[in-house]
């Protein structure tokens, strides 16, 4: 069972990760009934199949989402091992629940009625935070990502190409039923955007940069570094490919304003040095967040 994370009945663990659950599933139904279920975007998984069926049958989303995600995600325990625990089934139970319980007090009108790409927009955004809520609580909605977990297994595949295949083809498969080739691109930004506010939400904002420098005067730059930036940083030896001299190469963790200062440092000691500067997602580690911080919160 290791993968499912379990809490104590009753802890306070267990009151917070199903606080994230209901809130997390009734934000997502509000995304779809508000934004993308009345416009006919189809942003892939389970919803997405949910919606063409919608539209075409009249079945109702949350309902006919439940009905593919119970068969699924067992299929998935019996394939794939006791990756989905209670939490899980809560979270697609209740988004569905939801999903049509706003729809029979809503209504089937959509938030902005005449604007497919800010409800596209505002869609992938709320859907996203509402995920977000459930990944944070070790859950998820149910959805294609179990199918594609299968298909990795029996394939050997990356997942993430799986995805965005299975994806693919639901997403397809709306502006064939629905004959609108509008359809894929206002689904691929919802898509693209839920994908971000997901991350932005699980990781946070983070404006650190990550320098990799190799200069001959790599003791001056380490010296500037700790003494007046206040940083720490790791000399790393390295070999040119060319003339196959030994280097050593400085890695450090700096936000703009410090890495800003360093770069006209590093112009003064030495205008040869040749600086990488990559984007940080995410920084854990002593005088950043700490690792701890992140799981607790």
């Amino acid at each position: 069972m290791g993968f499912i994370v379990k809490y104590q009945p009753f802890s306070f663990g267990w009151f917070k990760a199903y606080a994230l659950i209901i809130s997390g599933a009734f934000i997502i139904a509000a995304g779809y009934v508000l934004f993308i279920t009345p416009h006919k975007i189809v942003p892939g998984g389970v919803y997405g199949i949910s919606i063409v069926l919608h539209h075409t049958f009249g079945t109702p989303v949350g309902l006919t989402a439940l009905i593919f995600n119970i068969p699924l995600t067992l299929i998935g325990i019996k394939v794939l091992g006791p990756r989905f625990g209670i939490k899980t089934f809560t979270g697609f139970v209740l988004t569905s629940v939801f999903m049509d319980g706003l729809t029979y007090f809503y209504g089937s009108e959509p938030l902005i009625a005449d604007d497919l790409l800010l409800s596209s927009l505002y869609g992938g955004a709320v859907i996203g935070l509402g995920v977000g809520f459930l990944f944070k609580a070790k859950a998820s909605c149910g959805g294609t990502d179990v199918m594609a977990m299968m298909l990795g297994k029996w394939t050997k595949r990356p997942l993430g190409q799986l995805m965005m295949s299975v994806d693919a083809v639901i997403v397809v498969l709306g502006s064939l039923v629905f004959g609108n080739w509008a359809i894929p691109l206002y689904s691929l930004i919802a898509i693209f955007l839920m994908g971000k506010v997901i991350d932005t939400f699980l990781q946070g904002l983070s404006y650190d940069k990550v320098a990799l420098i190799v200069s001959d005067e790599y003791e001056k730059i380490g010296q500037k570094i700790t003494r007046d930036l206040n940083r720490g940083g790791t000399f790393m030896p390295a070999k040119g490919m060319y003339a196959n001299n030994p280097r050593t190469m400085i890695y450090v963790v700096l936000n703009r304003r410090e890495l800003a200062i360093l770069e006209e440092y590093i112009q003064g000691v030495d205008p040869k040095a040749f600086v990488t500067v990559l984007n940080a997602d995410e920084i854990l580690g002593q005088g950043f967040r700490s690792l701890k911080e992140k799981i607790e919160s």
